[in-house]
């Protein structure tokens, strides 16, 4: 459901099927072969689809500037058609419409791509269990995108491009239910986690510690979801701010933003004992231990956090790569985790830590002053403006676009930008979070 729904419970049983939805010449779309994918069946070869590719691109450049009343469209016949399925989403849908364009418009971009889209299908199907996503539910939601592409794409809509988003979203929808069920396997498709700690380091800032009911798997530089029992259904991605621990226990960077629920709960609402809902470890901001490759790595603001983590997970590996850690903020004050920062640079003669203030300039051209860069794998965690200026400043001083790391797949997918080491995070480190 392209990163959409969420819920608190499972949802009532469904086969899919809306009511009387047809396709642009009158066919019940329940009744085309192939809209509707089936577990088991062998999706047709993403890599190999380039003349789909061209149709479904041309299909939404034609949508893009009114994109709000597609997406709105496509609800109202996906909610119609499927009324139980209207609890999966959050009361307040303007982020939940923002984040399916965003997905159509990465899984669009990398069609062609089958590495990088396969890591981000599974990556969404493995998180959309936390919703009570089921294989039964992806059928309406092809059907529901079938209508409303056929209704407001009149120019470059034909009998030929709607076979081509068929086949493109039964594959999509395919490679996320296969997701879903490996990881079901072997995961719960959310766990619970008690608030230990809770530190205010700013007043719009705080570091909060879990400690999950289950063990809980991930990697250094990843990112979890989270919900809070102040606004269910209501999910944001955090970074986590630190290497895995011997405890067990998670800590998060949260900083609260205007209008931002789920941010302002946390900062300024959360306190011990409290029990929030985590979903799976996601993203691939991590480092290679196989190769002994120096880090640069950029963090601005909260970003700091999967940068931190990552320092600690080169420092418990026994590596002695070079690792430059710049670390940008409005002003000095707002560099609220520079002392930690610096004691591991005391302690690591391997890490070397830059503070950035806006008195110094911006964040991405901060690295112009020393380097050379060419040879370092980059991490970027930031704002989303932070991180688009800091991959086109790491090309133009000669770091390879396959060595250059962030999460923001599906933002910066409208613009030219690595293909290779990206996925999909953000947090209120990498990805809007309210």
């Amino acid at each position: 459901m392209m990163d959409a729904p969420t819920t608190t419970r499972a949802p009532e049983a469904s086969d899919g099927r809306g009511p009387g939805v047809t396709d642009t010449y009158g066919t019940p779309l329940r009744d085309r072969p192939g809209v509707v994918p089936t577990e088991g069946s062998e999706p047709r070869a993403i890599g190999g689809a380039s003349a789909d590719a061209v149709l479904v691109r041309r299909t939404l450049a034609e949508i893009a500037p009114i994109a709000d009343r597609v997406t709105s469209y496509f609800y109202a016949l996906l909610f119609i058609g499927n009324p139980a399925l209207r609890e999966m989403f959050p009361a307040a849908m303007d982020t939940q419409r923002d984040r399916l364009l965003q997905a159509l418009l990465t899984a669009a971009e990398h069609l062609d791509d089958t590495p990088v889209l396969t890591a981000y299908l599974e990556n969404l199907g493995r998180g959309h269990r936390k919703y009570g996503t089921h294989s039964g539910h992806y059928p309406a939601v092809g059907e529901a995108l079938i209508g409303a592409l056929s209704r407001y794409a009149t120019t470059s809509w034909d009998r030929e491009t709607e076979a081509a988003w068929v086949r493109t979203y039964t594959t999509i929808s395919q490679v996320m239910i296969d997701a879903a069920a490996v990881d079901e396997r072997s995961e719960p498709a959310w766990w619970h986690a008690e608030v230990v700690s809770h530190d205010l380091r700013t007043p719009d800032i705080a570091v909060v510690t879990l400690r999950p009911d289950q063990p809980y798997r991930f990697l250094a530089g990843q990112y979890t979801t989270l919900e809070t029992p102040w606004w269910p259904r209501v999910w944001r991605h955090y970074s986590f701010a630190s290497a895995p621990r011997p405890d067990g226990l998670i800590s998060l960077h949260v900083k609260a933003v205007p209008a931002g629920w789920v941010s302002n709960a946390l900062v300024h609402r959360a306190r011990p004992g409290d029990v929030l809902r985590l979903g799976p470890p996601a993203g691939s901001m991590t480092v290679d231990h196989a190769t002994d490759t120096g880090l640069l790595c950029l963090g601005g603001g909260t970003g700091i956090a999967p940068i931190k983590a990552l320092v600690e997970d080169v420092a418990e590996h026994g590596d002695r790569r070079p690792v430059d850690v710049f670390y940008g903020a409005r002003s000095g004050h707002d560099l609220y985790d520079i002392d930690t920062m610096l004691r591991l640079q005391r302690t690591f003669p391997w890490l070397s830590v830059h503070p950035v203030t806006e008195e110094q300039g911006r964040l991405p051209e901060a690295i112009g002053r020393l380097g050379p860069w060419d040879e370092r794998d980059a991490y970027l965690s930031g704002p989303l403006g932070m991180v688009r200026r800091g991959v086109d400043v790491l090309r133009g001083v000669g770091v390879p676009a396959e060595r250059i790391r962030h999460d923001f797949l599906a933002e910066l997918t409208p613009v030219d930008q690595p293909r290779s080491g990206a996925c999909m995070a953000r947090t209120p480190s990498m990805l809007p979070s309210r």
